[in-house]
């Protein structure tokens, strides 16, 4: 087994210059006070909703309502149609909002890339419903998926953020139970340790969107309920051996790059495959900007390749 990292720095155009500025800048002024540690989850939740109504959905991409294990999901599939392919993928937001909504760009793009139908399970949210409701919710997901006639090595599971460290966490979960394995995982800016021990390794980050270690601190209670320590909440602490191939997407504009690499690092030691590929200049989940940003699209077409089981470094469709 490997494990790679690949530190992709581009030269965008004036105008592609000109949108990341912009879209940077006004992450900053909208998000970073809606994530603030002391605003409430009632408020979180819409103001999240809200925003996210800049991602551009995938032309031809046809979006339905449909459970998956009893748990409320949306579908994407792509212009050719639902095929035997799936990908499971669990949308970030701390553990205690987003919902497949807030997801609906990023999970079109996906699909069509891919050419795969995209699956986003509405899992249960702290702190309503704290850890482990989650993580029973996408095991849930997965069997059903299973059932359904998807064979384990046609799906693979997904997610960013908070939904990076709940694939990661079913995963291993699958491997414990002695269950069939998904054929490979794709994980975006992954929140993968609710300790929260990377803040000392990222203190030097700037230009950081929407994050901040106070907000994260107050979420990882919320959902772990000082249990932040068992490798099921924070799957970096635990045991990474068997698990299958994995790509990770981080920017290097984002608190949680060292969640990232430290994983990789985990991932080596376990003896197990996985790659990195960080971008520079770009800040946390920016591939939910694909259809407007150059790099947005390139990193939706290397998860897209991965999936497909194309070897790593994955290439950007042309």
């Amino acid at each position: 087994m490997s494990t790679s990292r690949l530190d992709h720095a581009h030269n965008p155009g004036t105008g592609q210059r000109l949108l990341a500025a912009t879209l940077r800048q006004t992450m900053r002024l909208l998000m970073k006070p809606v994530f603030h540690p002391r605003v409430p989850v009632s408020v979180l939740r819409p103001g999240l909703t809200a925003l996210a109504s800049v991602s551009r959905p995938a032309a031809g991409v046809e979006r339905t309502a449909q459970a998956l294990g009893g748990v409320s999901a949306e579908r994407h599939d792509p212009s050719t149609g639902p095929g035997s392919r799936a990908i499971l993928y669990f949308h970030g937001g701390a553990y205690c909002v987003g919902s497949p909504r807030t997801h609906r760009g990023l999970a079109s793009h996906l699909a069509a890339a891919s050419d795969a139908t995209v699956w986003v399970p509405d899992y249960a949210l702290a702190p309503e419903a704290p850890f482990p409701a989650a993580l029973d919710d996408a095991v849930a997901c997965y069997r059903d998926l299973v059932d359904k006639g998807h064979a384990p090595a046609d799906i693979s599971i997904a997610g960013d953020s908070a939904g990076g460290g709940l694939a990661l966490a079913l995963a291993m979960r699958l491997r414990d139970d002695g269950e069939p394995m998904p054929s490979r995982m794709m994980l975006i800016s992954p929140w993968a340790d609710l300790t929260n021990a990377g803040q000392h390794a990222a203190t030097q980050v700037r230009g950081e969107v929407m994050l901040s270690w106070g907000q994260l601190e107050k979420s990882a209670d919320l959902y772990a309920h000082e249990r932040q320590q068992e490798p099921y909440v924070s799957p970096l602490l635990g045991d990474l051996h068997g698990l299958p191939p994995c790509l990770i997407v981080v920017g290097t504009r984002e608190i949680l790059l060292s969640d990232s690499e430290r994983l990789l690092d985990a991932f080596e030691t376990a003896g197990a495959e996985a790659h990195l590929v960080v971008y520079e200049g770009l800040w946390h989940v920016f591939p939910a900007h694909a259809g407007m940003l150059d790099s947005a699209d390139d990193a939706i077409a290397r998860l897209a390749a991965f999936s497909r089981g194309q070897h790593f470094p994955p290439e950007a469709a042309d």
